[in-house]
């Protein structure tokens, strides 16, 4: 189970997350995200867990809880929605709010 973990404090580290989780089960995978233009955390990750029932009970018990002060989200992560192109759908450049009400 893909779990996500978010509002984690910027000094936490892969391994620091991995080893929260490991309490809990086996940890295929830990990994915050990071900001590739200042290469600094951007307060949230994900935390991969073979074990299903292990994951569910992680996410219970940490959901809420603090960690290096900061109280943590903690759920199951949804898939990331199909983007369209440029993050915008075709038809928002033309809608009924739009000033341009031209249609091609």
């Amino acid at each position: 189970m893909n779990i996500y973990i978010a509002n984690l404090s910027f000094d936490l580290k892969d391994e620091d997350l991995k080893e929260l989780f490991t309490a809990y089960g086996e940890v295929s995978s830990a990994k915050i995200i990071m900001d590739k233009t200042t290469d600094r955390s951007r307060g949230f990750g994900f935390v991969e867990m073979p074990d299903e029932n292990g994951a569910k009970k992680a996410i219970a018990e940490l959901d809420g809880s603090a960690i290096s002060g900061r109280p943590i989200k903690v759920n199951e992560a949804k898939p990331k929605p199909e983007s369209t192109f440029g993050g915008r759908s075709e038809k928002s450049f033309n809608n009924s709010r739009s000033y341009n009400q031209t249609r091609y």
